[in-house]
């Protein structure tokens, strides 16, 4: 009991879900409510075992709360995982069973798309309660989360540039996205339109055939794991997190890391051996916050351009971690979560006042 006391010390709540009947194993995780209801996606994933499953919730949870603060919402963190295979074992009963799960919480976690889940999904959810966002236009939601999170981590790729070679634009640079679901294939859009060489991968040969068609001019390279090794100029991670560790960044040859993936560090030493050796690390938690300001922006009724121009700040943002780091001689992990961390302290710290 102890140990998984321990585990979850700096979170203030994980709840565990059951539902033997639609076979419902799922976890839901809430970091911090310092700065509003926690909000993250839910994620359907076969874990190998139920401690990969908590580790993940967990790692993500933490990973919202600083995205949250860093994009100035008022948000807190949180997240949930669905221990299982979305291709065979999601049903209706079983998202509806886990939206009862979520009213349970009273507002507390407020969920939405990630890996494994769809829009689709969370209009079944919310048959069961209303804390849900990524809902389909057909429900007042702004659809497909990955269309402000790859505008968003565009807008980082771009304050990185500046801060790297002096222009906020990728024309003439040759990016690298390893993932090309529903952010890298968009991310890849938005750089060829901006002049850059694209080249990427996938494990998803599917995935691949949908982006060669929609941009031809991408590289398509069949082996992700070749992809490490190509002269880059920018390496963007848009899969499953722990991408960048002591293997894959021993292999890179790009000077600039920027892409959708959450949790892209597989401890967090690899930021200080990132900036180590020169290479400019966006944290994932800045740069990939366009999907969460998308839908946070349907608890006040969904407005595209309102959300649009929220996403567009993250540049400046990034261009601030950037700028923190260099002025306090730390990487920008550690920037990125002292803003953080300031603002979840300075607003947070008004929440402790009793309103009547």
């Amino acid at each position: 009991m102890s140990s998984l006391f321990g585990a979850v010390r700096e979170h203030e709540q994980v709840l565990l879900c059951s539902d033997p009947a639609t076979g419902l194993r799922a976890i839901i995780a809430v970091y911090s409510t310092a700065l509003g209801p926690s909000l993250g996606g839910t994620r359907f994933h076969p874990y190998d075992d139920d401690g990969a499953a908590l580790a993940d919730a967990l790692a993500l949870s933490r990973a919202m709360a600083y995205k949250a603060a860093c994009a100035g919402l008022d948000l807190g963190g949180g997240k949930a995982v669905i221990i299982g295979d979305p291709t065979r074992d999601k049903s209706e009963a079983l998202l509806r069973a886990f939206g009862r799960h979520i009213a349970s919480l009273g507002g507390r976690y407020i969920t939405a798309c990630d890996v494994g889940t769809y829009v689709a999904d969370m209009d079944v959810i919310a048959r069961e309660t209303r804390w849900v966002t990524g809902r389909s236009p057909e429900h007042g939601g702004a659809g497909d989360s990955g269309v402000l999170t790859a505008f968003g981590v565009f807008q980082g790729m771009r304050a990185a540039a500046r801060h790297r070679w002096g222009t906020p634009s990728l024309s003439g640079r040759r990016v690298g996205i390893s993932g090309v679901g529903k952010v890298g294939r968009r991310l890849a859009g938005h750089l060829v339109d901006d002049g850059a060489s694209v080249v990427a991968t996938d494990v998803d040969r599917s995935a691949l055939a949908r982006l060669a068609a929609e941009s031809p001019t991408v590289e398509i390279v069949d082996d992700p794991d070749k992809l490490l090794d190509l002269d880059l100029d920018v390496y963007a991670p848009c899969a499953l997190g722990g991408a960048l560790n002591d293997d894959t960044v021993a292999r890179l040859r790009a000077s600039v890391i920027c892409g959708g993936a959450n949790n892209q560090l597989a401890t967090p030493a690899i930021g200080r051996r990132l900036a180590d050796a020169g290479v400019l690390y966006a944290p994932d938690f800045v740069v990939n916050a366009g999907g969460l300001i998308q839908v946070a922006d349907e608890i006040e009724g969904y407005s595209p351009q309102r959300a649009r121009a929220r996403a567009s700040q993250i540049l400046d943002t990034t261009a601030e971690v950037f700028r923190l780091a260099d002025d306090e001689s730390v990487t920008p992990v550690e920037a990125a979560e002292r803003l953080a961390e300031r603002r979840m302290a300075d607003v947070g710290r008004l929440r402790r006042l009793l309103l009547p």
